[in-house]
């Protein structure tokens, strides 16, 4: 039986291993994958916590890699084909969860959870764009904004960068907030018009000060800096939350008769929403600021996106 190296849960709460396990094969509508990259996202951690169906197993949902082989019944893939699979890996499964993820060197996939990748991408650059890239761009594309209007980025990290980068291609007036000064050269250089340094600044009286946001897109998952933004908003705005750590937010019924405001979350990751995110990516030139690693120090990049030091989105090359 032929054999793979992957990063593995063993059992709830434990930190991955690096192992060797059976390669797995295709059933019906499955297609086999060697893996070329997968980025390392703060969702990962759910499968360490103990969300995932059973144990045994292999997190890692920002996969790009090369059909293999085919399960019986696949029509829709052909072998060496680029594709990539997010967070929903199809069938009701999810990637790194209730089926086997990428921090490996093959998996295997549904193939309604693919998607193309085209050759203007590498599988570095593809991988952050199946989840953070997909995540904030479908919520910049169903708000309220249109070009023109005041577009706030709350949090500079793996999806605040990406954030920062398709609301100015998509002719926003780019507010990009964080705490301190280290990254406002940096985010001005992704197209931010404005930066807000939250540790002097209220970013919500800075927000109306510029005549305040029409949507606001919160990337951080700190309760309390999201909660002080609603009154950043303009009338008729909106709020969407992204990433959350799961701390009650802090607001009264009148923060929101001030509005009206809508508060609400953008949680997508299908496929025909990652294809959509890829073109707009590919068509604007927005590319994913990354760290590489090999597979074997899949847990050492994990570290550092649960502390925040990665700059701005770890990703594991396996293959290719």
């Amino acid at each position: 039986m032929k054999t793979m190296k992957a990063m593995q849960i063993l059992v709830k709460g434990e930190k991955m291993q690096y192992v060797e396990v059976p390669i797995p094969q295709p059933e019906a509508n499955q297609v086999l994958l060697r893996v070329e990259a997968c980025g390392v996202c703060n969702g990962d951690a759910l499968a360490i916590r103990g969300a995932a169906s059973q144990y045994p197993r292999i997190p890692g949902h920002e996969v790009i890699g090369v059909v293999e082989a085919l399960g019986t019944d696949v029509t829709k893939w052909k072998i060496r084909q680029r594709v990539g699979i997010g967070w929903h890996g199809g069938h009701a499964q999810v990637t790194g969860l209730t089926m086997d993820g990428g921090y490996a060197e093959y998996m295997v996939a549904y193939e309604d959870g693919l998607s193309s990748i085209p050759d203007g991408l590498t599988a570095l650059e593809a991988a952050p764009l199946m989840c953070a890239g997909e995540t904030t761009f479908t919520a910049l594309r169903n708000s309220k904004a249109r070009p023109g209007d005041l577009v706030a980025i709350l949090g500079i990290g793996g999806l605040g960068h990406l954030a920062v980068q398709y609301a100015h291609k998509a002719g926003f007036n780019t507010v990009a907030i964080s705490r301190g000064t280290d990254k406002e050269a940096l985010v001005r250089g992704l197209g931010a018009h404005h930066y807000i340094d939250s540790d002097t600044e209220n970013p919500a009286q800075a927000l109306q000060a510029l005549g305040g946001a029409k949507v606001i897109l919160a990337t951080a998952p700190n309760a309390k800096a999201i909660s002080a933004l609603l009154g950043g908003l303009s009338s008729d705005s909106e709020l969407i939350i992204v990433a959350g750590s799961g701390q009650p937010l802090e607001w009264s019924a009148m923060d929101f008769l001030k509005g009206p405001h809508t508060v609400r979350g953008s949680f997508t990751g299908h496929a025909p929403e990652v294809e959509q995110a890829i073109k707009f990516s590919v068509l604007t030139d927005v590319r994913p600021m990354i760290e590489t690693f090999p597979l074997e120090r899949a847990g050492e990049a994990f570290d550092r996106v649960m502390s925040a030091e990665a700059r701005f989105r770890p990703v594991l090359y396996i293959s290719g």
